[in-house]
């Protein structure tokens, strides 16, 4: 270890804690989280905490330093003086638990060890001290099966199938069935399993078994689970894990014992209820892992109302305290009720914004707070659609579940997550039965589209990762029966095998054996004008956030939108005008076609205005229709773009054609068209088309088509501003890339544009600006910026360009490039910051030196992504522009970077520094 410069353990008990709520970093978000409770005075058990530190100094050299040991006893004598009970005293024994805890909370990805300190000697001990013989040795069973697992790395299936052999030879179902003899025999058929797959005996010395746990738990960190999730989470590998070692309280003594896990508020539907579950005569694991359906936490208050009403009243504090939804821990050991964690509690996209708003509502939160709360990408899940009501009231459900993470889902049916995966690459939609998920799931969990199991409570794995993806989830449908082996699952007397359709509704629970038609979600029907904003609370909730996201962002949002349809979807989701309307999708209508084809095949310009003259007024309509919807705002159009060859057949389908048509009927009158039309596509072919004829390349050899779509662009913004309706134009130049091909471009947009405001007699302001997607483009930006008014980053080119990846074919190897490490994240996805980032920083300096006022947004399919909307406004952009739908992630991902890197500084210092 480096050379030290502070403690490596932090103690906490008695009211005291070494560290605070603010040392997610060093203690980990659940050893800060403790921390924070015992200084508060909560009643949780003492322990400490060894620091993350220690993890990444682990991960390098596989080993914990002697300083660390000495540390770790010390805080052990505090916790026995606390206790009164010793570690490994055969009299009074200390039992502990050790668990994992990140910064980041990593639901069930790393591991825990409960009840470390058994052996011969100390489960004796704990017998006579408890006077209860059973509870001692089902402590020791659960101990060796959770410490062969997770230190000793023996296949847990091993265990289940023992304990599930030893009931059945009882005559029982529970594990809360078998008596003192049964688990006698289970701890010896444990420990020879153990012996049998490790060829060592269990290790029985207590400081041996803390020792190993906690460098089990550094492990974890990297192990595969934890690993996928980090990258499903975007959450740094060099973090570490802290461990928590914590004195053991007892769910398990019988049944004024019991433990459990629960929400402030409803994680789901953000509603403000108690939410959580609990199970009498049980330990944590029991609740969590799924693996028996737990009771609901109000059922808590006839059980022990004592008990019930002390919770409440701690995690309402909590709440109060943290000013934001806990999701809590609580052991009750023989009525005493002992608080094992807090921490801010996993969310879906509708909860969180219901929660975010009521909170500001309830003067817990600042609006600037609320609207930092909210994960811009969860605004996705609002959009999810639902069940058609009319549809879904034909179909019976055959089972019903508890409804653990709202949305419609259909999909075939698998059984594991292996074959979730290869269903999702082969294009299939997938549902996944469990009888219960495990954190080995979560790369199968991540593609399913919902997720169905037969065991397990709200608090289940299944149903936080499934909240937290945001995908729909039902748990504990106790009807289901499976059959792994077989790929098959039996309910209601019917039989459904893998590659079946079934449906699942996470907000209802049901489970439906068909294909149930969805409807869009209320957002979008408000959005549509099918239903009105007053009708759906949660519309009037996620426009009040994202208006709150308005007041505090500095960019700008625009929108993608070739078609008035669109335009009007964009404006409805709150786009401040179009960043990108695509020409040549126009060209594709009903009927354009074959005038296009028309314009390609001429001989000569003459013949090429003939067609154009055609194409000019359907333009012109298209622009209108786009103006209209936009209502004043900008509206930045970009000149054909792509290569003739897309508006024309394939060469080889053609060649095809030609020759059944000689072979079949050689003096047809389409075959002198059609060889006409082979020898224009031979014309045009190129090795390289996306590198070839196309953009103002295209615009410069055939200005004509440039000419029409401007006066196209500007005949129908002279129609509006003669309705003395407001028009902003902006005509964007694509594929510049030399300042001579920006002046001729620019000189025939000029001309066009000046000749038709002459001509209607109407004066009308527009913008004359280019595409950044070349990179000498971005080198030479400052030559560029002189006779462009505008620059968009046109990031999806810019980034095949500086890669030398197509972003068509590189599907074939960026996978095994991210699942390598070759590359952290997809380029095409998330805006490579380092290299065309580099790119994009140096066109801004340089553009802006040459033309202070010069407007620069961004137009690739990274304006909707919230890290790169980040760099866009640390870029000092003016505006993104992403497609409609993505338009309210864009404006709050926007409002997420202005308070990160201007409102904390100026208003709350370092108030929201890692919230």
């Amino acid at each position: 270890m480096a050379k030290k410069t502070g403690k490596y353990v932090y103690f906490f008990g008695g009211g005291k804690a070494d560290g605070t709520g603010a040392m997610k970093d060093l203690l980990g978000g659940k050893g800060a989280g403790i921390a924070e409770m015992t200084n508060a005075g909560v009643n949780v058990p003492p322990g400490f905490t060894i620091t993350t530190e220690v993890c990444k100094v682990f991960s390098r050299t596989g080993r914990v330093p002697e300083e660390v040991d000495r540390e770790i006893i010390k805080n052990l004598e505090k916790v026995e003086k606390l206790t009164g009970k010793r570690f490994g005293d055969p009299l009074n024994p200390l039992l502990v638990s050790v668990r994992s805890g990140a910064k980041f909370s990593m639901p069930g990805m790393m591991d825990t060890v409960l009840n470390l300190g058994l052996n011969d000697e100390t489960v004796e001990g704990l017998a006579r001290k408890t006077g209860n013989p059973r509870f001692a040795l089902d402590a020791r069973r659960r101990f060796i099966q959770m410490f062969g697992k997770v230190v000793l790395g023996v296949d847990p299936e091993l265990f289940e199938n023992a304990l599930s052999q030893m009931k059945k030879k009882r005559g029982v179902a529970l594990d809360t069935e078998l008596d003192e003899t049964a688990l006698r025999e289970l701890v010896a058929a444990f420990r020879e399993t153990v012996r049998k797959h490790t060829g060592k005996n269990f290790p029985d010395d207590p400081m041996t078994q803390l020792k190993m746990a906690r460098d089990a738990v550094f492990k974890s960190w990297n192990n595969p689970r934890a690993v996928t999730y980090r990258k499903l989470n975007d959450i740094p590998g060099d973090l570490g894990t802290a461990v928590n070692v914590q004195a053991m309280v007892f769910g398990n003594m019988g049944v004024n014992s019991g433990t459990g896990v629960g929400f402030t508020r409803n994680p789901a539907t953000g509603e403000n209820a108690f939410y959580g579950e609990y199970l009498l005569n049980a330990q944590g694991e029991d609740v969590v892992a799924g693996i028996r359906t737990p009771k609901g936490i109000s059922e808590l208050g006839k059980d022990m109302p004592d008990v019930y009403a002390e919770l409440r009243k701690t995690t309402s504090m909590l709440e109060k305290h943290y000013r934001d939804i806990q999701d809590f821990e609580f052991t009750i050991e023989e009525g005493r009720l002992y608080m094992l964690q807090t921490r801010a509690g996993k969310r879906t996209g509708p909860a969180a914004v219901k929660i975010a708003v009521d909170m500001v509502r309830e003067g817990l939160i600042s609006k600037e707070e609320a609207v930092h709360r909210v994960d811009p990408a969860s605004l996705d899940q609002l959009l999810h659609p639902v069940f058609d009501p009319v549809q879904r009231a034909k179909f019976s459900g055959a089972a019903r579940g508890l409804p653990a993470s709202p949305g419609a889902a259909c999909g075939q049916v698998v059984f594991t997550a292996d074959d979730s995966v290869r269903a999702a690459r082969q294009g299939r939609k997938v549902i996944l039965i469990r009888m219960e998920t495990s954190p080995d799931d979560i790369h199968g969990m991540h593609v399913s589209e919902g997720i169905l199991t037969a065991t397990g409570g709200m608090t289940s794995h299944a149903a936080v990762v499934g909240r937290q993806m945001g995908t729909p989830c039902v748990v504990g449908c106790s009807a289901l029966k499976i059959n792994e082996s077989e790929k098959t699952f039996a309910v209601g007397g019917r039989t459904v095998a893998e590659g079946d359709f079934i449906s699942i509704d996470g907000t209802t629970g049901d489970v439906i054996l068909a294909k149930v038609p969805t409807v869009p979600s209320e957002i979008i029907r408000v959005v549509c004008g099918e239903m009105k904003p007053s009708q759906s609370r949660v519309y009037r909730d996620f426009e009040t956030l994202l208006k709150w996201a308005d007041s505090l962002r500095r960019l700008g949002v625009r929108a993608n939108a070739d078609v008035p349809t669109d335009a009007a979807t964009a404006v409805a989701f709150g786009a401040e005008g179009i960043g990108l309307c695509r020409t040549e999708h126009m060209f594709f209508g009903e009927g354009r076609i074959p005038i296009v084809q028309e314009m390609i095949l001429a001989e000569n310009a003459d013949e090429r205005r003939a067609s154009l003259e055609k194409l000019l007024p359907m333009q012109r309509r298209d622009f209108i229709g786009i103006f209209e919807e936009m209502g004043g705002r900008p509206v930045t159009i970009r000149l054909l773009d792509p290569p003739l060859h897309e508006f024309l057949p394939r060469r080889e389908e053609l060649m095809v054609e030609i020759l059944k048509l000689e072979t079949k009927n050689p003096k047809s009158k389409k075959l002198p068209a059609m060889r006409r039309l082979l020898n224009r596509v031979n014309e045009l072919h190129e090795f390289n088309p996306m590198l070839g004829l196309r953009g103002c390349r295209l615009g410069l050899t055939m200005p004509e088509v440039t000419e029409m779509q401007v006066r196209a662009i500007m005949e129908a913004a002279c129609h509006l501003a003669k309705r003395r309706k407001k028009v902003r134009p902006e005509i964007m130049i694509p594929l510049t890339g030399t300042l001579a091909e920006m002046r001729e471009s620019r000189k025939i947009v000029d001309y066009v544009a000046g000749e038709v405001l002459k001509e209607q007699g109407v004066r009308v302001a527009y913008l004359v600006g280019t595409m950044i997607e070349v990179p000498r483009a971005a080198l030479t930006a400052d030559e560029i910026a002189s006779e462009a008014q505008f620059f968009s980053f046109g990031t999806n080119d810019l980034t095949q360009m500086t890669f030398g990846y197509s972003r068509d074919d590189a599907g074939k190897f960026i996978r095994a490039y991210l699942e390598g490490g070759i590359l952290e994240k997809d380029p095409f996805q998330t805006l490579d910051q380092t290299g065309v980032g580099r790119l994009i920083r140096q066109a801004v300096e340089f553009g802006r030196g040459a033309r202070r006022d010069l407007k620069i947004g961004i137009c690739g399919e990274h304006g909707g992504d919230p890290a790169s909307i980040e760099f866009c406004h640390v870029a000092g952009f003016d505006y993104v522009s992403c497609s409609p739908f993505r338009v309210p992630t864009a404006r709050l991902a926007a409002a997420h970077a202005a308070i990160k890197h201007e409102i904390s500084k100026k208003k709350k210092g370092d108030f929201f520094k890692d919230r």
